[in-house]
């Protein structure tokens, strides 16, 4: 499927390696017409609108933010975190409130993660916490340290910073209900991202029943079947997307046809 709009892209604002100004060129390189920038937890200073016209590209301004599923419907307990996508962003005060001390909290994260990495590998990574800093960002800085015997970023995230790794460092995320009502106060549109990388899909896939959408084409790293997101798609009425999740300049992996795009622009009202 020619991919005509990635609508899950991220920039140096988080954890990307691509600049604003340089989304335009990569779209034009992946023969992509329409971008939407979701950095993590994190809005765009640089786009002032929901969406906007940039140098020949469309570029959708979004979010993902991570969030916990608490409450009854857990026995009381936490579910597995997960990510939401909101589009067509129009920042409200609350949602700027909850962004704020969020970043407070992933500077402070940051902070302890790099002092575990050093400690545990005895290098000085010569990063310093700030608010958009995530483990992409520590995982590249030990693979570049010449004293690091680490070539790939995956394997920093396997051996040391991943889930229950030795110097993995918890974060303090937004309830799942919180997120879904600040996101839909400020976005035309609210999905799950990516409902196969985790754990369990299907209860993933179960809270789209309180969402608008679900990403429905992602570049998972082995295939996947559809037909749980297609239920979902048609039991609660969502709107699928579509994006590659990319990190660095590469856009085009997963996305959106023109016809899906346009039924996409017509639900977020655009």
């Amino acid at each position: 499927m020619s991919v005509f709009a990635d609508l899950h892209v991220h920039t140096t604002n988080s954890d990307g390696e691509m600049r604003l100004s340089e989304v335009p060129e990569a779209a034009r390189d992946a023969g992509v017409s329409v971008v939407a920038v979701t950095d993590h937890d994190r809005l765009h200073p640089e786009l002032p609108t929901p969406v906007t016209a940039f140098e020949g590209v469309t570029v959708v301004h979004g979010i993902e933010l991570r969030v916990e599923p608490r409450g009854e419907a857990y026995g009381d307990a936490v579910g597995e975190r997960v990510d939401l996508l909101g589009y067509g962003v129009t920042p409200t005060t609350d949602l700027i409130d909850e962004l704020d001390r969020v970043q407070t909290d992933r500077k402070e994260r940051g902070r302890k993660l790099i002092e575990n990495v050093e400690d545990h590998l005895d290098i000085d990574l010569d990063l310093e916490p700030r608010e958009g800093l995530g483990r992409p960002h520590v995982a590249r800085a030990v693979v570049d340290h010449p004293d690091s015997d680490y070539e790939e970023i995956g394997d920093v995230f396997d051996d040391l910073i991943g889930d229950d790794c030795p110097c993995f460092v918890a974060r303090d995320v937004t309830s799942f209900e919180r997120g879904v009502e600040l996101l839909s106060e400020a976005c035309g549109l609210v999905g799950l991202a990516h409902p196969y990388r985790y754990d369990d899909p299907a209860a993933a896939l179960e809270l789209t029943r309180e969402l608008d959408a679900v990403e429905r084409y992602y570049p998972y790293d082995e295939e996947v079947d559809s037909r749980p997101v297609e239920r979902a798609i048609a039991e609660h009425d969502l709107i699928p997307t579509g994006g590659s999740d990319a990190h660095g300049h590469e856009l085009g992996k997963a996305g959106l046809s023109k016809p899906e795009y346009r039924h996409f622009r017509s639900s977020v009202n655009l």
